[in-house]
């Protein structure tokens, strides 16, 4: 979320590269923590922030899992508790946790991702919020193709739905991505500032 400097004293840019899964509910918590952190400085810095890929779960089936048998199946007795202290933090944000629906692999949702950040990184910054309120507030399925385009069309992200079109395009870049942000660290979110 680049600010745009304003009359007077030039502020200091302050980069924030995220490395997040886009099913990683703490990485949707941290995002919501960064913009009020961000709200609440964006008078002394102006911020660009970057999203990077990490997948939780590389083999996750592009079909889709229904949620809460896979986090049963992978957290066994936790998986409820966990579910509870999501929903009790994202009313904290005024949000209400959805656990209904479709889990699954998150390769398009990484690949609009890095798309976005071409059309700048203020385009890329409210397409994740776009894809983790549907994901984790709407029950929407992080892998089907149109609650990806609509999302990209809410944040005015042109030609989204051609470049998922072609499952070749960013896959280089998302890889590049992966080995350049994530192949060192074990959990997200991941938050490098410089």
């Amino acid at each position: 979320m680049a600010q745009s400097a304003s009359a007077g004293p030039a502020k200091k840019l302050i980069q924030i590269d995220v490395s997040a899964d886009t099913v990683c509910p703490w990485c949707f918590v941290g995002k919501k923590n960064l913009d009020k952190a961000i709200a609440s400085s964006n008078d002394q810095y102006n911020f660009e922030i970057k999203w990077h890929p990490y997948f939780l779960n590389p083999s996750a089936p592009k079909e889709g899992v229904v949620k809460k048998d896979y986090y049963r199946n992978r957290f066994g007795p936790r998986a409820e508790q966990m579910e509870s202290r999501m929903t009790e933090i994202f009313k904290g944000f005024g949000m209400e946790y959805d656990g209904d629906g479709l889990t699954g692999n998150t390769l398009d949702s990484h690949r609009l991702i890095y798309f976005a950040g071409h059309q700048g990184p203020d385009k890329q910054h409210k397409l994740v919020e776009e894809l983790c309120l549907g994901y984790f507030t709407q029950g929407k399925y992080i892998g089907d193709r149109q609650f990806l385009v609509e999302s990209a069309r809410k944040v005015g992200l042109e030609g989204a739905a051609e470049f998922l079109e072609d499952p070749n395009n960013g896959l280089k870049e998302v890889n590049e991505e992966l080995h350049k942000y994530s192949a060192n660290i074990s959990g997200v979110p991941y938050y490098v500032v410089s």
